[in-house]
């Protein structure tokens, strides 16, 4: 029945060729059987005619290439593989039976149909060998053999996961599919689409076996092509773009010129070496030059051809390839005008978004200062500025939503997510982005949010922002989606009322007020209102109306809504003042803004008389209030000025008995019972310090409401909390109204304790709420009430907070309470102390108190610990003397909680703060030195912990140095202290400040560049608004030394302590540099000994001034030491501009300098230059010295006799200390040397006129230019900038070494004195460039290298290709090394069993890989995993095949390859060898190498069909054995390239 609708099908369908389309895509479990069926019938029916034939030859081609979709691949499900499979199983068994041609051909179509399908390896596998069978058929089968060369072998390319294997079968089939002869009756691979993609898949592969292949078949297409000289074309592959492959004999050599350089680009991408690769880039532009027609302004090749490149560097290994890549693709549209391509967009989007993920791209180049923008992007933003410009109007839109979309979907670090924010930002004004631009905006947003870069999140907020007013058409959004957008923006972070960013938002709104799409909530209009105005009324209104079902939710409102309609209120006024501003208007009514208010004010008023306004209700109004009051006032001199806020101020302050009385009745009576109410009193208890502050600044005549409100809940609170339970289970509501109470006890206690000015302490009720907290008992924890009473509100079975962080939360409040008695307690009447049976003056409360803190660290979590911390730092030093070892107990504790948060970044930075306040407290480091005992040395060892942990967590030392500092050098005045001078602290820790001044790590590259990325953003200023907006934390490792340096500043010289202390430093960072020096003698230019040496001396410099003579005397023989030392050369710098300030200001310490010249010349070689450039500045030395001219006779001897050094280098020297010294002489007219003088100037005159072609003058001139001795002036330029900004530039320090003088400036927690001298460094000496003199041959012609647009020649490596058709032997295709590398290889076998040195065999297998051997034995394939053979051989065993043949299975492995025809060679010196150079190599030869050094073994001679030596000329008798094996197997192919050219 089948075979008869098959039949009928056939003859009724006039065109078969439809009919398979029909049947073959989406190809499904029953149309697999059908085709199966059809295909019979039509091998059934004979031959079909010839145009039929074609026809149904060409829709099976396209119907195999068809890729298939992988909806209708889901939808087919396994049904469709496996009818797929079933035909493949058919049409292989049809081909096996061998049933004739028609049969084939029929066969050939089934398979065509299935080959996309296939994931069986195996079965591919078969269809493999079975197509390569039937192209290797002549005769009848010939028609088949062209249809698996048209059709089968790029429908097994179509199978989804079978790229190499296609790949291999079509360069095995090269010859069928690019035939040097007439085209058979198969179609020309050329001339289909899918064949050239598949290519270009090929070149873009990660696999480097995969691109040669890819490469191997263009170059076969291509030689193809130009020798036959060939009129071609490609069909285009759907659309308008240009036909993928073309040949045309007309234009033949400029075809042969544009594919010659594109092979050599994309063979010379293959080395990966940038330094071989750079020189190649610029003929990238002459391709396009080739590929764009000049008359008709479109691509004559196919752009993607171009894309190909640019993936293939994209994808480098080698990052620095392929940022070359990305800048040069990102020029091109600022040089060349390009035709428009769609496919040009997709790759944006696509492969070039991809490749700007990675973050070490952006980093800067080595000229540029730090703090600049790196050149990618700067690239980036004219790029995409330059490119939006091109493209057609039409497509603008759906390119940057794909491009902002992209940004969303994956994950992307904080560096590229700001620079492609930025430059969407600097994308000229233009409207292409509606609601779902700004969707996808928005979404941005969420993702900057992951990172903790808090400043470049910011950063990356603002530029979105400018994005979003930039580039939104208006008139496709509606202000609540952007509202909605506005909200992702954090205040904190960017979007701050004192920004420039608000003000540029406000311009925006106002300028297209009138043009956003209306709402469609949007109700009324009013032509005299702004729309803004009229939606934020409408916003507020709908804020504060409260829906029937939430009226008794015991859920707090999500503060979202608060926050946007806050932000709303503020923007509308803005714009509305600014309205006003331009018009000309002075006095302003704020009619807008009061009627924003006016909702809100009705709320709050009634909120006191008023018991029964719904919960929900009360709470929006509480959190719409708060957020109003936490505003930021505009960036003005006074916050009066603002006028905006001034009014919110005066509105809001109305309504503040109604609040207080309101918030009073939540918090004392029985209101508050469940646990979801914990939330409402936290917003209640955030509620009153504002409102405190509120009449502070507003109105000081609501103060008394304030007094008696803070007093009614002191009372309450306590007796609350007083109150005793008789019951065994406690209740819920009352143990949520103790945990309440104690919150408001603790919130009292802040706002008394932070607002000193509203004299709040002298209250009655504070003396009552001081007792009550002395008499507690601390820790106390609250029962959790019973099981059954929790669960019977419906809050608490939902609530997600737990009992235990209830009673912490309670604890930590104890403390808080505590912590104000505490810090308020010497203000106490002294009765209060004589009448109290607990006083805390006493030691054994003290004592009972920490071991209570102690108990509260290991109960509470890490977050909560602040207020324990700070009571520690009251109870430690009066406990110091009487329990070191609690007090020991303690240190350890903080410091266990404070390491072990050092991963978390919220908590940590406030709890290190309170750790560093309680450890380093003035009080308890002096009583803690005065004891010298455990507790002293234990702080000791938490400064180096903390030391240890800045290494790895960037910002720790900071916090602490500054805290000390400050407190060491400004300390504050404070009762309960004895300690007469805070400054003894800083002698006796004088570690911290000597580790400070030295401190610093070698980062990674990766925190280098977020350094660098922080330093671009900082220099924009108030540009970028997260600069104004983030919090400055001066966490910067600089930070460091920039606090250490000015707390030296600020060291007096006139005061005894302070005395004692730099002297002190002085001695301890000179050991420091001796303890450098005696670990490593010789060390590396920039390593971290380097570094720590170049601080040192710095801070030596800084102190230099303020030493005296006596001190001086002694100290500076140490310094002549350390000239000693084999030095980097800014250290020598320093170390020699000490002793030129130090001769210069006592001229008496000169005896002393001209003893280091008397060391024998072993101990001077390495260091007389550093003598001799002192000399070089001996006019700044004798400035302040009255008796010259025995110091320069003096002199002149000393220079002269190292004139005469054997040394170049220390004869420049000298002779650079020689002409200042002698042009002293001559000024000062010194008699005794005119008999010197003849010689002397004819010296200098010889040096100064030199000849030659050598560098001896060109050095001289360059040391008379260096900047040290040209430029450098040793006093006046003595300036901090000198010190750590231009000398360390100049000497080509380490860019991370230099500190400007920019960050002294934004580092404000210590000032420098107000009479501080040599701040900046002199302006001649700032605008010098690096140039050391010695090293100034280096590279001296790359500059102009680089110029040339384009080499005249490239390096090429070798890569042959017609001799590399690949093997034929593919049966075992997927089994065979040999064959699945797919190369073409010789018929010689190189056997090395008997070679055991790795390096030997690496470098034979490279050899045998680049002359082509079929096959390298080795002894053991062990050695390939060895380093040294991996270094040798360059990947050469990826492509070589290995067999490993042990030295015992050498005999039998030798008789077998006979067997095979092979020719035994060994390669040894023996009685009846032949001479190499007479030799003739059979095709089939094996090659047996001999051991290293016993050779060939006489068993194996013996085995061997002929041995060859090679001829010598010299003495030693024998090559290395990798010599000599290159060496014939270069002369075996040598041999059998000429016999195939003879052929």
């Amino acid at each position: 029945m089948e075979v008869v609708l098959a039949d009928t099908l056939l003859s009724r369908c006039g065109d078969r060729a439809a009919l398979l389309r029909a049947l073959s895509a989406p190809l499904c479990a029953e149309r697999a059987e059908a085709l199966r069926l059809l295909l019979q019938r039509l091998a059934a029916g004979g031959p079909a005619a010839a145009g039929e034939a074609e026809a149904l030859r060409r829709a099976a081609w396209e119907v195999a290439l068809e890729p298939v979709p992988a909806a209708a691949a889901g939808r087919g499900g396994r049904g469709g593989l496996r009818g797929a499979a079933r035909l493949a199983r058919d049409a292989l068994a049809e081909l096996a039976a061998g049933g004739g041609a028609g049969a084939e051909e029929a066969a050939v179509e089934a398979l065509v149909a299935a080959a996309p399908r296939l994931e069986e390896p195996e079965l591919l596998s078969r269809c493999v060998a079975a197509a390569l069978a039937l192209v290797r058929e002549e005769g009848e089968g010939e028609a088949a053999a062209a249809l698996v060369a048209g059709r089968l072998l790029p429908a097994l390319g179509g199978n989804g996961a079978a790229l190499p294997r296609a790949l291999l079968a079509l360069s095995a089939l090269a010859d069928a599919l690019l035939p040097r002869g007439p085209a058979g009756p198969g179609l020309d691979a050329r001339l289909c689409p899918r064949f050239w993609r598949l290519v270009q898949e090929g070149l873009t592969e990660r696999d480097g076996l995969c691109r040669k292949r890819a490469r191997y078949l263009l170059k076969r297409a291509l030689d193809l092509s130009g020798g036959q000289r060939a009129e071609l074309r490609c069909p285009p592959d759907g659309g308008h773009e240009s036909s993928l492959f073309w040949w045309s004999a007309e234009k033949n050599e400029q075809l042969l010129q544009f594919w010659e350089t594109y092979i050599l680009i994309m063979e010379t991408l293959e080395g990966n070496q940038i330094h071989v690769i750079k020189p190649v880039l610029p003929k990238l532009n002459s391709l396009y030059e080739l590929a764009i027609s000049g008359d008709k302004g479109c691509w004559l090749f196919h752009p993607s051809w171009h894309m190909c490149i640019y993936r293939r560097m994209f994808e480098s290994e080698n990052k620095t390839l392929t940022k070359e890549g990305i800048l040069h693709f990102l020029e091109l549209y600022e040089t060349k005008h390009l035709p428009n391509s769609l496919g040009f967009s997709e790759f944006v989007i696509g492969p070039l978004m991809d490749a700007l993920s990675e973050s070490s791209l952006y980093s800067r180049t080595p000229g540029q200062s730090i703090g600049a923008c790196p050149p990618l992007g700067i690239r980036l933003q004219k790029f995409l500025a330059t490119y939006l410009t091109l493209l057609p109007e039409e497509e603008k839109g759906s390119f940057l939503l794909k491009f902002i979309q992209k940004m969303t979907s994956r994950h992307w670090c904080a560096v590229p997510i700001l620079f492609l924010s930025m430059a969407l930002a600097s994308i000229p004004a233009c409207k292409v982005l509606g609601a779902e631009g700004l969707h996808a905006l928005r979404d941005v947003l969420q993702c900057t949010m992951i990172t903790h870069q808090i400043l470049l999140r910011g950063a990356a907020q603002c530029y979105l922002l400018q994005t979003t007013m930039h580039l939104t058409d208006v008139e496709k959004v509606s202000f609540p989606e952007v509202s909605s957008f506005l909200l992702s923006l954090r205040p904190e972070e960017s979007l701050r009322r004192d920004t420039l960013l608000w003000t540029e938002l406000c311009s925006w709104l106002q300028v297209n007020d009138r043009c956003f799409r209306k709402s469609v909530t949007s109700d009324f209009e009013h032509q005299e209102t702004s729309s803004l105005c009229q939606y934020v009324h409408s916003l507020v209104g709908e804020y504060l109306k409260t829906p029937a079902s939430e009226r008794e939710n015991c859920f707090m409102p999500d503060w979202f809504e608060a926050k946007l309609v806050s932000t709303m209120i503020l923007l509308a006024a803005d714009v509305e003042q600014m309205k006003n501003k331009y018009s000309g208007k002075s006095n302003i009514e704020w009619i807008e803004l009061e009627a924003f208010l006016n909702p809100l004010l009705d709320v709050l008023m009634k909120l006191g008389s008023n018991a029964y306004i719904p919960t929900v209700k009360t709470d929006k109004s509480l959190q719409l209030l708060l957020k109003l009051l936490q505003t930021r006032w505009l960036k003005c001199s006074n916050s009066q000025d603002d006028e905006v806020l001034v009014f919110i101020w005066k509105s809001l302050v109305t309504p503040v008995e109604s609040i207080l009385e309101f918030v009073l009745r939540r918090l004392t009576t029985n209101e508050l019972s469940t646990v979801g109410d914990l939330d409402r009193c936290d917003l209640y208890l955030t509620v009153i310090p504002e409102t405190v502050n509120l009449c502070l600044k507003v109105n000081w005549k609501k103060m008394p409401s304030i007094k008696n409100f803070l007093s009614s809940l002191i009372n309450a609170s306590v007796r609350n909390l007083q109150e005793r339970n008789s019951e065994k289970e406690p209740k819920m509501k009352e143990q949520i109204r103790k945990v309440a109470s104690m919150a408001s006890l603790a919130a009292v206690c802040e706002i008394i304790g932070g607002k000193p000015e509203a004299h709040l302490e002298s209250l009655p009720s504070v003396d009552a709420l001081k007792k009550f907290i002395s008499f507690s008992q601390f820790n106390e924890v609250l029962k959790k009430p019973s099981h059954v009473e929790e669960k019977n509100s419906l809050c608490d079975e939902t609530t997600s907070q737990g009992w235990g962080k209830i009673v912490a939360r309670y604890i930590r409040d104890q403390w808080i309470c505590l912590r104000f008695v505490l810090n308020s307690f010497p203000t106490l009447p002294q009765g209060y102390e004589e009448t109290s049976e607990m006083s805390f003056s006493t030691v054994e409360r003290s004592k009972k108190t920490l071991q209570s803190a102690l108990e509260a660290l290991s109960i509470l979590p890490s977050d909560q610990v602040l207020p324990v911390f700070d009571c520690m730092k009251v109870l430690v030093p009066k406990l110091l003397d009487s329990s070191e070892s609690l007090c020991i107990e303690a240190f350890d504790l903080a410091w266990k909680i404070i390491s072990s948060l050092s991963n978390t970044q919220l908590i940590f930075w406030a709890n290190l703060k309170a750790f560093a306040q309680f450890i380093f407290d003035t009080e308890v480091l002096a009583v803690a030195a005065s004891a010298k005992g455990q507790a002293y040395a234990k702080i000791k060892e938490i400064i180096f912990k903390l030391i240890d942990l800045s290494t790895t967590k960037t910002g720790v030392f900071n916090v602490v140095l500054s805290h000390c500092c400050q407190s060491w050098i400004f300390p504050t005045v404070d009762e309960r202290s004895a300690l007469t001078n805070a400054f003894l602290n800083a002698g006796n820790y004088s570690e911290l400040i000597t580790e400070a001044c030295v401190f610093g790590t070698v980062f990674r590259r990766d925190q280098r560049l977020i350094q660098d990325v922080h330093a671009f953003i900082e220099n924009l200023g108030e540009k970028c608004a997260a600069n104004v907006a983030t919090e400055s934390t001066n966490r910067d490792d600089h930070y460091v030394r920039v606090c250490a340096v000015k707390f030296l500043c600020l060291v007096d010289a006139s005061n005894i302590l302070h005395k004692a202390f730099m002297e002190d430093i002085f001695i301890k960072l000179l050991d420091k540099d001796e303890l450098v020096s005696r670990s490593r003698t010789r060390y590396y230019a920039n390593s971290l000994q380097h570094r720590v040496k170049n601080r040192v001396w710095q801070t030596l410099l800084v102190l230099l001034p303020k030493l005296n003579q006596n001190f001086l005397c002694g100290a500076l023989d140490r310094v002549f030491q350390a000239g000693f030392s084999n030095n980097q050369a800014s250290v020598k710098y320093f170390i020699e501009w000490i002793i030129i300030l130090s001769l210069h200001k006592y001229p008496q310490f000169l005896d002393k300098f001209w003893d280091c010249f008397c060391y024998d010349e072993e101990k001077l070689k390495t260091s007389i230059c550093t003598f001799l450039s002192v000399l070089a500045h001996f006019d700044i030395i004798l400035q302040n010295t009255s008796e010259k001219k025995p110091a320069l006779k003096k002199a002149l001897i000393v220079v002269l006799q190292w004139c005469f050094n054997h040394n170049f280098s220390v004869r420049l020297y000298a002779l650079v200390a020689l002409k200042k010294i002698w042009g002293m002489c001559r000024m000062l007219h010194v008699e005794e040397f005119e008999a010197l003088t003849p010689v002397i100037e004819s010296s200098l005159q010889q040096v100064e006129n030199m000849h030659g072609t050598g560098n001896a003058r060109r050095n001289w001139q360059r040391i008379q230019d260096h900047f040290f001795f040209a430029t450098f002036h040793p006093v006046e330029d003595y300036s901090l900038e000198t010190i750590f900004y231009t000398l360390p530039r100049l000497s080509e320090l380490a860019e991370d070494e230099w500190i400007s003088l920019s960050k002294f400036d934004r580092f404000t927690d210590i000032p420098l004195p107000p009479a501080f001298q040599g701040y900046h460094s002199r302006r001649e000496l700032r605008d010098l460039k690096p140039s050391d003199w010695s090293q100034q041959d280096m590279g001296s012609h790359s500059a102009e290298a680089d110029s040339q647009p384009e080499w005249t020649d490239v390096q090429k490596k070798i890569i042959p290709w017609k001799n590399s058709t690949p093997s034929l032997d593919l049966e075992t295709a997927f089994q065979d090394r040999a064959a699945k590398l797919g190369k073409s290889n010789s018929r010689l076998i190189v056997v090395a069993s008997l070679i055991d040195k790795p390096t030997n065999l690496g470098g034979l297998c490279r050899t045998s890989e680049i002359f082509g051997a079929s096959a390298l034995v080795v002894g053991s394939l062990h050695y390939i995993q060895d380093k040294q053979f991996q270094h040798l051989s360059v990947s050469a065993e990826q492509w070589l095949p290995l067999v490993e043949v042990k030295p015992s299975q050498l005999v039998d492995y030798l008789q077998q390859k006979k067997t095979e025809g092979y020719t035994i060679i060994g390669v040894e010196q023996t009685a009846k060898s032949f001479d190499l150079t007479e030799y003739c190599f059979p095709e089939k030869s094996l090659l047996l190498l001999g051991n290293e050094h016993e050779g060939i073994p006489a068993n194996l001679i013996h085995h061997l069909d002929v041995c060859v030596e090679i001829p010598q000329q010299g003495i030693i008798r024998s090559l290395n054995v990798h010599v000599s094996g290159a060496l014939l197997i270069w002369e075996y192919t040598r041999q059998q390239v000429i016999k195939q050219k003879q052929q």
